[in-house]
């Protein structure tokens, strides 16, 4: 084995994924092994590991498989090193300007939710102090 490949098991340790997410990003097609072990084995690159993570940093944004196979398609198109006529190049960056675009607003979405989310923990903090009396203190009720 070259020393610019990895097995799975090592991928799976870099990107923190398992090796059945990899699998399975493999069996629809999102990501490919770059070579085989004379063995079988899956061999991968740095490039390999590269799209794993960009397929990782979408997942919790909520991007479908059919959205990470499109940016992933345009980014190759791009990296493709061939010339692409302007036009071509111009709707690739449009459509990874797009994707650039709903990745802003999941991220907003999620620290709005986080946000929400502290203010619970907060809350639920709050109710279990006890107060001067010694009672646990009652959380203020809703509009008031």
């Amino acid at each position: 084995m070259s020393s610019e490949h990895m097995q799975i098991g090592e991928v799976a340790a870099r990107t923190e994924l398992s090796l059945r997410t990899i699998r399975h990003y493999e069996d629809t097609g999102l990501v490919t092994p770059s070579a085989r072990s004379q063995g079988g084995f899956r061999l991968y690159t740095e490039a390999d590991v590269a799209r794993l993570m960009v397929i990782r940093r979408m997942k919790p944004l909520g991007f479908t498989l059919d959205e990470m196979r499109a940016l992933l398609e345009a980014t190759d198109r791009l990296d493709s090193g061939g010339e692409l006529p302007p036009a071509e190049r111009e709707a690739l960056l449009d459509r990874i300007h797009g994707f650039e675009q709903a990745a802003q607003r999941r991220v907003e979405d999620l620290r709005t939710q986080l946000c929400r989310a502290e203010e619970f923990a907060a809350a639920l903090a709050a109710r279990l102090r006890p107060a001067p009396d010694g009672a646990a203190s009652a959380p203020p009720r809703a509009g008031s």
